[in-house]
């Protein structure tokens, strides 16, 4: 495919970019230590730990990985917390010991827990104590070996951090009994690692950095082999495309996404820290009121969300109150974001969604809109720099310019297989480098993209192809509509038919009065027949709304 988008790029944003500028993460991390080392990094509840403060507890927990539990190079070792301040610690730390980072969803049920942990191999795993009664469920049946617990108030003082645990355990009861004889706390693993001298660890570009497990959201979570080579091109990728309106050491960012996801893990933590950003953590985003409050108290510059986050912010009156006035990019991914709250985003904070697209695989950055665009676009915008996307058909042909089709992507952000599953990876990689992403798009004649759909999310309506996004879009312009997901059913005169879940914003809305709306903007096969009303839609945990389990409760599974 012939490359239009290079054309819409903006002045100064370069085609290509240096792949061999850094060996490793840990050479991204160690620069903006040495740069900007009295600026702050993170923060936490009002704690603030600087790029030097970080890098000393880094190389503490390092050491603690390679001088007391002698992990060899190349361990896995699994990280099961939310945002809190030993998240980077932790995630640094194993790094720069040269061990493979396993992210892991500290949401998860014992089931989905033990299959990534004996998936992965982990035998190390670093977890907050509110989810460590899960671990303690399913730990005799993993090779995990060594168990370092975490606890909210760990980092903030003998004092106040013995008051925050206090109130965590006791009073607001967030931490469910457990009993792991042997696990080691995290202040512990920290003193032990500083008695002993950390010897670094070289790196090259070929090994791995992250097993990061897909959602699982069409089947078994498979672990993703992002190497140092991948996570160091797409920050690369992402320095060249902000650079015209971000300024290293100057930034500061909201880090409301988990970490553990890979959206938020390459954007906040890895691309930010680059930045040299001041990353503002926040442990819960479902407290609302506690996320807007921590907001209101920073001079934010950069807001990185999915559609549902913008949402739920959007919709409280509160929210308005936060200065914007030094906001300079709000960048939507993970989902679409939906017009209608894009709009009112920016009505609220003077500034456009800028939309980007990715997915784990692709470690996961590929396509982004131009930071300089004055409203949302509705698109994915342009394929970022030494980045290549074709559109295919079903028989793997190139699609003329203008028609949908399955997006394939090369790159150096391509990741480099899926772990011990060589027959998956035959699958999504062809023997070109490229890599199918199961997503239909469409390309413009300036070279810009538009997200149609998921390619098993098509629905066929009398034999006409039907995207739930569209039908999405149009029901979220109701007034009345908080959320909404759609869905095919089975339907005997029309093959499939359109099932709607519908969270209300309006306690009067009524099935026949979103069906009318509906009828007004889509053709007949489009409308939706079937309304169901929820409290609320099945979510991944960014916020993503999951179609496939709405599936399967309909279908009984």
């Amino acid at each position: 495919m012939e490359k239009l988008w290079l054309k819409s790029y903006e002045p100064g944003v370069a085609a290509e970019i240096d792949i061999t500028r850094y060996n490793s993460i840990n050479e991204v991390f160690r620069n903006s230590v040495q740069q900007f080392g009295s600026r702050p990094a993170f923060q936490s509840m009002g704690k603030i730990l600087t790029y030097a403060e970080t890098a000393a507890l880094v190389d503490r927990f390092a050491s603690f990985l390679q001088n007391t539990l002698k992990l060899p190079r190349g361990s896995r070792v699994a990280i099961m917390m939310p945002n809190l301040l030993q998240y980077p610690v932790a995630l640094f730390g194993a790094l720069q010991a040269g061990m493979v980072v396993v992210n892991t969803n500290p949401l998860y049920t014992p089931r989905e827990l033990e299959h990534q942990l004996n998936d992965s191999g982990a035998e190390t795993i670093v977890v907050l104590e509110n989810f460590a009664n899960t671990l303690e469920l399913v730990l005799p049946r993993t090779q995990i070996k060594n168990v370092i617990t975490a606890t909210v108030g760990d980092m903030f003082g003998t004092l106040k951090g013995g008051i925050m645990n206090f109130v965590v355990r006791k009073i607001k009861k967030m931490v469910p009994d457990y009993r792991i004889p042997s696990a080691i706390p995290f202040q512990t693993a920290l003193k032990q690692g500083a008695a002993q001298p950390f010897t670094p660890v070289t790196l090259n570009r070929e090994d791995t950095a992250f097993l990061q497990y897909t959602g699982g959201t069409t089947g078994v979570a498979k672990g993703a082999v992002l190497s140092h080579g991948n996570i160091c091109a797409n920050m690369m990728q992402a320095a060249e495309w902000i650079k015209n309106k971000l300024e290293a050491g100057q930034e500061t960012v909201i880090a409301a996404l988990p970490l553990y996801h890979v959206f938020a893990l390459t954007v906040n933590l890895m691309i930010f820290t680059q930045a040299a950003a001041k990353i503002v953590l926040i442990a819960n985003p479902r407290d609302m009121k506690s996320f807007i409050g921590d907001m209101k108290k920073e001079k934010i510059s950069v807001f990185i969300g999915v559609n549902t986050l913008f949402n739920g912010l959007a919709n409280r009156p509160e929210f308005a109150e936060v200065d914007f006035s030094g906001l300079k990019l709000t960048l939507g991914g993970g989902m679409a974001t939906q017009k209608a709250i894009a709009e009112k985003w920016k009505n609220i904070t003077g500034t456009p969604i800028v939309d980007a697209y990715g997915l784990t695989e692709a470690s996961p950055g590929v396509c982004a809109n131009p930071l300089g665009i004055p409203a949302y676009t509705g698109g994915i915008g342009l394929p970022i720099p030494s980045t290549e996307i074709q559109l295919r058909d079903a028989d793997g042909s190139e699609v003329p310019q203008g028609q949908p089709g399955e997006m394939w992507i090369r790159g150096p952000q391509v990741m480099q297989g899926y772990w011990n599953r060589p027959d998956e990876t035959a699958k999504a990689i062809d023997k070109d480098g490229w890599l199918e992403t199961g997503d239909i798009a469409v390309m413009d004649e300036n070279g810009w993209f538009k997200l149609v759909d998921r390619k098993k999310d098509l629905i066929v309506v009398s034999g006409f192809n039907v995207y739930p996004n569209e039908i999405e879009e149009v029901a979220a312009h109701h007034d009345k509509v908080l959320e909404v997901a759609c869905i095919g059913v089975s339907n005997e005169k029309t093959g499939e038919a359109l099932k709607l879940f519908v969270v209300k914003k309006d306690p009067s809305l009524t099935a026949e009065e979103l069906i009318a709306f509906c009828r007004t903007r889509l053709t007949g096969y489009k409308v939706p027949k079937d309304i169901e009303f929820r409290d609320e839609l099945p979510k991944s945990n960014v916020g993503k709304i999951l179609r496939r389990e709405l599936r399967d409760q309909v279908q009984g599974k």
